[in-house]
């Protein structure tokens, strides 16, 4: 194993104010559970999983609660033994409404409740591969570090795709954000066990570790921990370039390599890119029999009165989160769901935490200042910024004037939604919120041409 620099980098990219001292020095806390918790069926990308309890039933920690409901789909387990009070849409992180348990874990179970079958851990040494990678399947594991993709997915690549590089992402690049960064610091030899544990399934690829060189104690504790590891390992040390988490740039950083425009995936160019804290998940699921129902997550912002990495189960309300640490000292002015380049502004603290929530920041005004969008200047920042080679000027233009096909033809499906256009836009146009926009409608379109499509079949077999 060696440490090295990363030879690449790529186009583009913003440098914002980290903010990182806050909880950089906060150890993982764990949060006793909540007398409430709002589990919803939507953690992950893809299709929701297909909830299988009601109300007043009584369920155990680790329970089934939600089925997986498609190919790209993942469970959901109780996070908490208690009772079901109701099972209603709710809000969630990004605005959109899902199915959610409600779980009161105030509620005595009966007596006679059966008791939960629990997942036996595995010797990955001798396990197959398809042990394993049921096993993350039936432990509910997803990425942690972003869009939530399956990992049992991930990690089984499609015939004729063959994975010659996993890269380990530990980048953690946006602001405010250290729950990644505690997670390699604290649990280094649970991601080892985890790399292990993904070599075996994806047939003993290459390893990437990859980790901005503004967290030089991470890159220790990573080099500490995979010392004596066999094979092609290596710590990519990333230069500070926000969006280096991203996944396809991550790639090009540390492989050099450059993924095709959507459809095209990581495995498309031999790589499969896993966030630590899922390796280190996987890990406990295989060999203590955990499955995924709690998370580290970072409560930070300059309105918190004890910013923390707090350990806290799956559906832990974000009021319960600042009650943990402290409240706020002064008026929070925004609330932001993840860090500030890529999450969602919220209105209310009744949103449970899912297996993605990153971060929960609080800021005061000083913070955060309110504008008003102008007109385009065309002084070209945007372009500089963009790490997709895109031209968001003229994306956000076509948006505003409802022209989505110009949009589309301009390649706004490419768009990760980094915000690094918005970033630096001078005229403070909300250009990512336009590519959202969209790319909303552009997929709305395609649902609707397929659901015709399907129809027409059926009409004509």
């Amino acid at each position: 194993m060696k440490t090295v620099k990363s030879p690449f980098k790529f186009k583009g990219g913003v440098h914002p104010d980290y903010n990182k001292e806050l909880a950089r020095e906060s150890a993982i806390e764990r949060m006793a559970t909540p007398a409430e918790l709002v589990v919803s069926m939507s953690q992950h990308l893809g299709a929701p999983a297909k909830c299988i309890v009601k109300a007043g039933d009584f369920v155990r920690r680790g329970q089934l609660i939600g089925e997986k409901n498609g190919f790209i789909s993942v469970c959901v387990r109780a996070s908490a033994d208690g009772q079901v009070k109701a099972v209603e849409k709710r809000l969630g992180p990004a605005g959109g409404m899902a199915d959610a348990v409600i779980l009161d874990t105030t509620a005595a179970l009966p007596e006679d409740l059966p008791p939960v079958e629990p997942l036996k851990p595995l010797d990955w040494k001798n396990a197959t591969r398809e042990e394993l990678l049921k096993r993350v399947e039936e432990a509910g594991i997803c990425g942690m570090g972003g869009a939530g993709f399956p990992s049992a997915v991930k990690l089984n690549p499609p015939p004729g795709k063959r994975c010659e590089y996993l890269i380990l992402n530990g980048a953690e690049c946006e602001p405010y954000l250290t729950a990644d960064f505690r997670v390699m610091l604290e649990r280094a030899d649970r991601i080892r066990t985890g790399v292990e544990i993904m070599r075996k399934i994806l047939g003993m690829p290459a390893v990437r570790i990859a980790i901005e060189a503004n967290k030089p104690e991470a890159i220790a504790a990573m080099e500490k921990a995979f010392a004596d590891i066999e094979g092609n390992v290596e710590i990519v040390v990333l230069p500070v370039l926000y969006p280096q988490g991203s996944e396809k740039h991550q790639i090009y950083a540390t492989v050099g390599r450059v993924v095709p425009e959507p459809p095209a995936l990581p495995i498309d160019v031999g790589c499969v890119v896993e966030n630590v804290g899922t390796v280190a998940a996987i890990a406990d699921a295989v060999e203590k029999g955990e499955p995924l129902l709690e998370r580290v997550t970072t409560v930070s912002g300059d309105a918190v009165a004890n910013p923390k990495n707090v350990l806290a189960p799956s559906g832990t309300k974000y009021s319960d989160l600042l009650a943990f640490c402290g409240g706020t000292k002064e008026d929070a002015a925004k609330v932001i769901s993840g860090g500030t380049m890529m999450g969602f502004a919220v209105s209310s603290l009744d949103i449970g935490t899912t297996k993605t929530t990153s971060g929960l920041l609080f800021l005061t005004r000083k913070k955060v200042f309110q504008y008003s969008s102008q007109a385009c200047i065309n002084c070209g920042r945007c372009l500089r910024a963009c790490p997709m080679n895109l031209n968001p000027a003229e994306i956000s233009k076509a948006v505003e004037s409802d022209d989505i096909k110009t949009a589309e033809d301009a390649h706004v499906m490419t768009c990760i939604e980094c915000g690094a256009c918005s970033f630096g836009c001078p005229a403070y146009r909300t250009i990512t919120q336009y590519c959202r926009r969209a790319k909303n409608s552009i997929r709305a379109r395609m649902a609707a041409e397929r659901a015709a499509a399907q129809a027409a079949k059926a009409a004509n077999p």
